[in-house]
């Protein structure tokens, strides 16, 4: 068996080629050997596949610079391979490599296939087909909404001296920015506009509002392809969980492209629990392990840090889920007359409620983040176990 380990570039990738034996010297073979580089193109890729792998080991970087080396490995039958980025750095360290060394990473992603092989767990597991182009759709929503709000407020300061009496009103509405944009016609705005106290629209802020319909325009496409694909049947079944939790749509999408399918947070399909030592107390304490997993796919697994006399905690996980999460609460748990109407809304919103009485309020709001997980996780395991 032909393994090779990746260590992938911006532009190429630096491989390390072994058959079938890790070697027993790592150190050594590291500064003997010669680790090829192939470049992201035509011959790059020919000249990889050449060497006949029969596996091909690499980091998940990124969204998109693994993406096109796996997708080619893929097509000509070789199996690909991945090793998260904590996992690989605590392994090469114990191999003795040096840091941050591409060559280094290549020969530590070889080793670790080798010698891990037969355990699925050890591998970061690779997302459905469906599961994949809806993550990359929430990403780039995710995008675009960050680019979007720089623009209205940039806007907004142009239009307090071109157009003052719009200028604080909900800039939300679609025909306000068409007719900025000089795409449609709106008379409420044209009569507004002859009255203006202000100096005069200029041609770069209708080029902004220009932009930014076409901006909406591309998010309006990208949520018709994200909706598609979020009716597949097997998704029924979260999306009943979701819906009493009022998230949105672009939520529902996120957080389904993190957590499917629950199997993987379970064993035996139920959740994992152990009796462990405490590390303080020294007592047999509970481990939720499987809800553990899945807090920290939504990015609200507590974490402690010690250092010499300092003691820190934080979040641990994926902090687009943790951002979305926090803004929910704050939009959809937190005011009372938006609060989701049902039991699970109420019941969180008492809790936060609870929790602002004795803590500042994004703490407050933190918490309740982490104990809608908790519940989004029971409510999930409850309902496909039926």
């Amino acid at each position: 068996m032909r393994v090779i380990g990746l260590d992938v570039c911006k532009n190429s990738v630096v491989a390390c080629i072994l058959d079938d034996v890790r070697p027993t010297e790592p150190r050594q073979f590291y500064y003997d050997s010669n680790f090829p580089r192939f470049y992201t193109d035509a011959s790059g890729i020919k000249s990889l596949l050449e060497l006949k792998p029969d596996v091909a080991v690499m980091e998940p970087t990124g969204v998109n610079y693994s993406k096109l080396w796996a997708a080619h490995l893929g097509k000509c039958g070789v199996k690909v391979a991945l090793v998260g980025h904590k996992q690989l750095r605590l392994y090469r360290e114990n191999l003795g490599l040096p840091d941050k060394d591409d060559p280094a990473d290549a020969l530590a992603l070889a080793c670790y296939y080798l010698e891990h092989q037969m355990s699925q767990t050890r591998f970061v597991r690779q997302r459905d087909p469906v599961i994949a182009q809806i993550r990359d759709l929430v990403l780039r929503l995710f995008h675009l909404n960050r680019v979007r709000s720089p623009t209205i407020n940039r806007i907004r300061q142009d239009l307090a001296w071109q157009f003052p009496e719009v200028a604080h009103i909900n800039l939300n509405a679609p025909l306000f920015w068409s007719w900025l944009a000089e795409e449609k016609n709106a008379s409420r705005y044209d009569v507004l506009y002859s009255k203006t106290v202000g100096l005069g629209l200029q041609s770069e802020t209708r080029n902004s509002a220009k932009a930014l319909c076409e901006l909406q325009r591309r998010e309006r496409a990208l949520e018709l392809s994200m909706r598609q694909l979020m009716k597949d049947n097997r998704f029924t079944q979260y999306r009943k969980v979701f819906a009493s939790f009022g998230f949105g749509e672009r939520v529902e999408a996120l957080i389904l492209s993190q957590i499917y399918p629950l199997e993987n947070y379970l064993v035996d399909g139920k959740p994992e629990v152990r009796i462990r030592k405490g590390k303080n107390s020294g007592q047999p304490t509970k481990r939720h392990l499987s809800r553990r997993r899945f807090q920290k796919a939504l990015g609200v697994a507590p974490t402690r840090e010690d250092s010499g006399d300092k003691t820190s905690r934080k979040k641990a996980g994926s902090s687009l889920c943790r951002m979305a999460l926090w803004q929910w609460v704050f939009t959809r748990i937190e005011p009372k007359r938006n609060r989701v109407k049902s039991k699970l809304g109420q019941q969180l919103g008492n809790a936060l409620e609870q929790e602002k009485k004795t803590r500042p309020v994004k703490l407050a709001r933190s918490r309740i983040a982490s104990k809608a997980a908790d519940l989004l996780f029971r409510e999930l395991v409850r309902e496909l176990s039926q």
